[in-house]
């Protein structure tokens, strides 16, 4: 220990002044990237896009991180051309293995600030372009896994591994891990499949007919999506579900439809086509009714007790709170359209009709 100790002091003698210019080298090299850099985010910052703000502010670190791992790869090949020992026989792994991780650690942070310049562009667009952004997160995760992946097998390949191998053991171990994990594996692509065909997003009120879900989605995972029913219950649903069962996405609806029967008493037989046609009247001049879509007002069945029309439309808005003020208001006009011609809203009655019959005569 003592001999290497010597070795080394004598090396770093007559190879210092060399090792100092080296340093002071990258120090200035250092110095003057980080003020180019500097000055080229400036300048993105100019432009319109974002974009390309977050690719400089990606790759900047890691750039100068760069800058010392070769400068100090030279200074240690500097201090190896001198006198070779064996501690340094790592030197040229270590300045390797430093590229790859950087390059991925760049590529990494490039992959996230484009993720997040989509998903602020999705929450300043309009409604239509926010269907995409939980499909952006899922793309941005995998390619960061891709990256890492990709990086970890290179560095294995650089040490000396054989990547052959590693590969043929991964086959055989996912077969293997395959049948352990089938429900694991059905809710991952079953998340792909949500993230690539789009049925809903974070924030969509969704229902199915085919099984008790209704509720607003919260989360959408690799494994379950969270969906915060309307009595604040969180219920986690396992991907592969969504892959089984037909999904319905109200939050993208056109419009909210009205579709009531109202029946009046057969009394009112005089005046129920005025009541029709001035119900379908108001509905033509209501402003929240859309007057693009069906609109249908018609007497259509003898009822029990009442005679039977109904009333066919749609609204503007599609919010749920909203669509019920105007369905009330809507009820409450076609009742007071009903009072001004004299009749009245009929319900469940029975008439018994008593015949009068002569008693038989007296003998």
């Amino acid at each position: 220990m003592q001999e290497i100790v010597s070795q080394f002091q004598q090396i770093m003698s007559s190879t210092s002044g060399a090792v100092f210019v080296v340093i002071a080298i990258t120090a200035v090299a250092h110095l003057i990237a980080k003020i180019l850099l500097a000055g080229l985010l400036r300048s993105t910052r100019l432009s319109r896009t974002a974009l390309d703000d977050n690719l400089v502010e990606a790759v900047q670190t890691p750039l100068l991180y760069f800058v010392w791992l070769l400068g100090l790869s030279w200074a240690v090949d500097i201090i190896d051309a001198s006198n070779e020992l064996p501690i340094f026989s790592f030197a040229d792994d270590v300045t390797r293995v430093g590229v790859i991780v950087l390059l991925a650690w760049a590529l990494v942070r490039i992959i996230r600030g484009v993720e997040a310049v989509y998903i602020e562009r999705t929450h300043t667009a309009g409604e239509e372009s926010r269907v995409d952004e939980s499909t952006a997160t899922a793309i941005a995760k995998l390619l960061r896994m891709a990256v890492l992946i990709t990086a970890g097998l290179i560095i294995m390949q650089a040490l000396g591994y054989s990547i052959s191998g590693v590969l043929a053991f991964g086959g055989v171990g996912g077969i293997a891990v395959g049948f352990a994990a089938q429900d694991l594996l059905s809710n991952f692509f079953g998340a792909l499949t949500i993230h690539l065909d789009r049925p809903f997003k974070v924030g969509d009120w969704i229902r199915s007919p085919d099984k008790e879900i209704e509720g607003t989605v919260e989360h959408i995972g690799w494994r379950v999506t969270r969906i915060r029913t309307f009595d604040m219950r969180p219920l986690y649903v396992p991907n592969a579900t969504f892959t089984k069962i037909a999904v319905e996405n109200p939050s993208r609806m056109l419009n909210r439809r009205i579709y009531e029967t109202v029946g009046v008493r057969y009394d009112d037989a005089s005046v129920l086509e005025k009541i029709v046609a001035d119900v379908e009247a108001m509905l033509r001049d209501h402003e929240a009714i859309d007057k693009g879509r069906t609109l249908m007002v018609n007497f259509n069945a003898f009822g029990a007790s009442s005679l039977d029309f109904f009333v066919y439309c749609f609204t503007h808005t599609k919010v749920w709170t909203e669509y019920h003020q105007i369905k009330q208001d809507v009820l409450f006009k076609i009742y007071r359209i009903v009072e001004q011609h004299g009749g009245d809203i009929a319900y469940p009655t029975t008439r018994v009709q008593l015949e009068n019959i002569n008693p038989a005569p007296e003998a």
